[in-house]
């Protein structure tokens, strides 16, 4: 079992400890820290995040991060695809994981944020940003794996593209999905390394993993997916005990990785009481 650190958001306001506690978990044996990727919060299940508009460039944030860490990875849970160029995106994460050593992890999603579409972008429903997910997908992987690129789509076109260097990672950096349609489901087996299983999917969990798996060995690649569990943000105070039976359900359920979030009041403490407690279990 790898652990992944989650729960840390984005908001300006936690900057310091969004810091502290990637450095920690790198010193701690974490596998992963992930960060959520938005520019203007939204309204998500009726319920609004106080200074949900103050946020950190989260590529640029992890950028940073990686020159304060040695070995953990580095990601998104997730990045909305069609918020910017695809091609750009690309650029970036091949240089950060050049500058990392190969420690990028690129969350892939379609985005669920209006106001931030709206912003920044375009939001133009929810079919409509699925398109420009898979066709921006595509032009990224070829940049990533081709020498020079000529592509032409019904969003995007490229003409005599040269991205170089390319990803430390072969044949690009490890994408993670997390996504509930049928559609990004299967583009979770085409693409993805990890598959998110969010604790909400309930009974929908058994047949979500039977659709990415089902892609994946349509396209010969069913060996390279690994499901992640955990939750996206903690619920309480610090329970060793309740955190001990999650990953051992996780482990359970076939994921290789657990995300855990902790109680951001005593973030570091908790995150040192887990490495304690639950993480040697699984070493």
């Amino acid at each position: 079992m790898k652990f992944f650190l989650g729960g840390l958001g984005n908001l300006y306001a936690n900057m310091e400890t969004i810091t502290e506690a990637v450095i920690e978990a790198d010193r701690l044996g974490f596998q992963g820290a992930l960060m959520p990727d938005h520019y203007m919060w939204g309204e998500m299940r009726g319920h609004r995040m106080p200074n949900a508009y103050s946020t950190l460039e989260t590529w640029v944030t992890l950028t940073y991060l990686a020159g304060k860490t040695e070995n953990i990875s580095l990601g998104t849970l997730v990045t909305p695809l069609p918020f910017r160029p695809p091609a750009m995106l690309a650029k970036m994460l091949s240089t950060l994981d050049v500058l990392s050593g190969g420690r990028v992890i690129l969350g892939v999603g379609a985005g669920w944020s209006q106001d931030e579409f709206q912003a920044y972008s375009t939001w133009g429903g929810d079919k409509y940003r699925v398109d420009k997910t898979i066709e921006g997908l595509k032009l990224m992987v070829e940049l990533w794996t081709h020498d020079v690129v000529d592509f032409k789509g019904e969003f995007y076109e490229a003409k005599n593209a040269v991205l170089d260097p390319k990803p430390v990672q072969k044949p690009y950096p490890r994408m993670l999905f997390g996504s509930q349609g049928d559609r990004m489901l299967g583009l979770t087996g085409r693409y993805g390394n990890i598959c998110f299983i969010p604790p909400w999917a309930g009974e929908r969990s058994g047949s979500m993993k039977a659709k990415v798996l089902a892609a994946a060995e349509e396209a010969g690649r069913a060996a390279e997916i690994e499901f992640m569990a955990g939750d996206m943000g903690s619920r309480g105070p610090y329970d060793g005990g309740e955190l001990s039976r999650q990953v051992a359900a996780a482990e359970e359920s076939g994921a290789g990785i657990y995300m855990a979030s902790f109680p951001r009041d005593d973030l570091r403490g908790s995150m040192r009481r887990f490495a304690d407690e639950v993480m040697p279990s699984y070493s």
